[in-house]
């Protein structure tokens, strides 16, 4: 886990759930095969409905059509983000697309464990409501030691939650690499 990070903002709502990060049609390509595990990555977040409650999140596309890698760094939700169903492919997706963190004030317990323990994209927590203060476009800065995140566009300043004992999964790669590195399982030959 890199301790800065920089990059651009894409925000949605509140309860995104695994079939909006992944509709369950696009769950029938392989996490094994390249040329198909890409696809994962250019329909990440393809079920977030566009321009819902008023907010300002527009109709842009998480990935451009007919790519397979977003432009967007960080993802910016609400409350309850991951709900749904277990599946591990919805943080697979987010960070095959190319997204690093995802911020949001609360997560569905599984999906931030899959995350976590998946090394896929950093879960940070929010006290903020940052939906309504970051914009989808805006550039941002986070330091993971520190867990400031900084909105380079609008030079707000705002403290997440750190994020305790799972930095030391996500440093390590995945729960796996960590309970190696740690004697709780054998390394491997």
């Amino acid at each position: 886990m890199e301790q800065y990070i920089q990059g651009l903002a894409y925000v949605v709502g509140d309860a995104v759930d695994t079939d909006q990060i992944i509709p369950a049609e696009h769950l029938v390509y392989s996490l094994k095969r390249p040329d198909e595990r890409r696809m994962y990555g250019r329909f990440a977040m393809s079920g977030v409905p566009k321009a819902e409650q008023g907010l300002p999140f527009g109709n842009i596309p998480f990935t451009a059509p007919e790519a397979y890698h977003s432009r967007f760094t960080f993802i910016v939700g609400g409350t309850n983000f991951g709900c749904g169903s277990s599946r591990e492919h919805a943080p697979f997706a987010l960070t095959e697309a190319g997204a690093r963190v995802v911020i949001a004030e609360s997560y569905a317990r599984i999906f931030f464990r899959n995350t976590v323990d998946g090394g896929f994209v950093i879960p940070f927590e929010s006290e903020v409501r940052l939906i309504t203060r970051i914009r989808t476009g805006d550039s941002l800065a986070l330091d993971t030691t520190r867990a400031h995140l900084t909105n380079h566009t609008t030079s707000e300043v705002f403290l997440l939650r750190p994020l305790g004992d799972v930095a030391d999964i996500l440093k390590a790669g995945n729960v796996f690499n960590y309970a190696r590195q740690a004697g709780l399982i054998p390394a491997r030959p």
